[in-house]
Formats: structure tokens, sequence, C-alpha cells
């Protein structure tokens, strides 16, 4: 019986000081691939002798990833986990480990922003600042320093907490917890994509549906409001009695206000969703990418959009 393969920690701490560069090739098409399969690299080696696989292993963690830089470190302890398990002969297939994968990193690219830009760096931020604001120098090195060792010590960790649980996971592999855990995440993932659409996807409509001029009393007369400070605070009052389309006295109705209307954000639901179809249909994304370029050019040109 062969003997167990096992990642050392010099490997593990090799594949996480290359994670630091997770982003060093990002691109539009595939996003942080190129970074995360450098990291991979070193636990590849150590894992695989012959150069057939490790070319698929390469192969195989040059697909789409997208997450946080930070908090992508638990994924890439679990992906290390699976692949010592591949390693050694267990059934996990490259489905089971891109599954996971993109199961993981679209919930967690949610907590990497609140918790890391909006809280601990603007905390060290001015932590440091004021310091320097006193004639300190060691506000800019504490921020430095500080921030610095945070940010390695939390990959590491992480990384190990991801490789440690990826390994019960893949060992019960005969009670199906691997395919829970993979569904489970995708579910999850998929949700919280799909309820971020409507906030990432921006597309707007300007054809005019119809032009209503509006009854007296239904829209502000600017040209009555008395002068100074009086006609300001006078507007402002209209303004929050009559809302928006107190604005002007002809009340403008157009194709996106009636879309918002029936149910907000369909049109980038559907943009999303044309998108997705063609993927399906082995579209490559740059084209798709250029061919909104195109599309958001034309409709601002002749005023559909």
């Amino acid at each position: 019986m062969a003997e167990e393969i096992k990642l050392s920690k010099q490997t593990r701490l090799a594949v996480w000081w290359r994670h630091q560069f997770l982003q060093g090739s990002w691109n539009y098409e595939r996003m942080q691939n190129g970074g995360w399969c450098y990291a991979m690299i070193p636990a590849i080696k150590a894992l695989y002798s012959s150069q057939e696989d490790q070319s698929a292993a390469l192969k195989r963690h040059l697909e789409f990833y997208n997450t946080h830089p930070y908090v992508s470190a638990p994924v890439i302890g679990v992906t290390l986990a699976l692949e010592e398990e591949r390693a050694n002969g267990a059934a996990v297939d490259d489905a089971a480990i891109q599954g996971v994968k993109v199961g993981m990193m679209g919930p967690l690219a949610g907590v990497g922003d609140p918790v890391f830009w909006f809280t601990i760096r603007p905390i060290l931020g001015a932590l440091g600042a004021s310091m320097a604001l006193s004639g300190s120098i060691v506000g800019p090195i504490l921020f430095f320093v500080a921030w610095n060792i945070i940010r390695m010590a939390f990959l590491w960790y992480t990384q190990e907490f991801g490789y440690n649980v990826g390994t019960s996971i893949a060992k019960d592999l005969s009670g199906g917890m691997l395919g829970k855990i993979t569904e489970g995440a995708s579910i999850l993932g998929m949700f919280i994509i799909g309820a971020l659409v409507e906030r990432w996807v921006s597309i707007k409509f300007t054809p005019v549906v119809s032009t209503v001029q509006q009854s007296e009393g239904a829209y502000i007369d600017w040209d009555a409001l008395p002068a100074g400070t009086e006609g300001i605070k006078s507007a402002l009052e209209q303004y929050a009695s009559l809302g928006a389309t107190g604005l002007n006295q002809a009340k403008v109705t157009t194709l996106q206000g009636n879309l918002d209307q029936l149910v907000p954000g369909l049109a980038a639901v559907g943009l999303t969703m044309l998108c997705c179809w063609l993927l399906k249909k082995n579209v490559s994304p740059i084209v798709i990418i250029l061919a909104l370029f195109a599309v958001g050019i034309c409709g601002r040109f002749f005023g559909f959009m």
C-alpha cells in the first residue's frame, strides 16, 4: 500500500505566501484565476509526481475565481484538503473541487469588504493619522505594521482552518457530506449574487412614454417663490410634500419609470439572465463585455439609454 501523501507545513506556508498576490494577474475574463493557480503550484508539485497530473491540476485551477482577497484564505485551505485527498485516491473530481470554490467564494465575498475595508482599515488609519497629526512618525509606521500583521495572520490561520475542516469533509465522502456542502454553498452563493444583481447592474431606458401638464398646486411655481432664503425654504417645503414629480409643470413618464413600477430592477435581471444564457452557449466573456460596451455607447448616442 502506497504511503499517504500529506502537505507539509512548509508547503502550506509557500501557498500562504503566494496567495497574498492573488490579484497580481487579475483579468476581466476569469478574474483572480491566475493568482489562485500561482498560489496552488507548491501544493500541486508536492501532491502529484507526474507531469500529466500536474498539468491537469493547473488546468483545473485556472477556472473562473473571484472573491475578496483576504477571505479567500479558507477557500484555498479547503481546496488544499480536497486536492490532498484526491492525490491519495479519494473520489474527488474536478466538478466537486470547482463547486466548493464557487460555492464558498460568493458568500465570503460579501464579508470581506465590511470587515476589512470598512472597519479594520479605517480604524487603524484613523489611529495612525491622529498620531501623525501630532507630529509623531510612529503613526504611519503603526498603520503599516499593524495592518500587515492582521492581514497576514488572518490569511494564515483561516487557511489552516479551511485545511483542517476540508480534510474532515473529504473523508466523509461515503456519507455524502461533500455533495451537501457543495450544493448548500452553491445555493447560498447564487442567492447572494441574485440579491445583489439590482445593485451591481445598472441599466436605464430613457424613451419618454408620456408628458402630462400638471394642474396648479401639483408642482412648484418657481416664478412665484419669494426671493432669498425664504424662497429656498418654500421650495424645500413644497418638494417635501409634492415629491420629485413636483419639480416641473410637465410630468414626464419614461419607459424606465414604467418598468420600475412593474418590477423594480427588471431590466437588470433580464440583462443578467441574458449574459448567463450566452455564457451557457459558450460565448466568450470578452465578446459579451465588448458587446455590452457597444450597446451602451449606441444607446447613449441614439438616446434610448
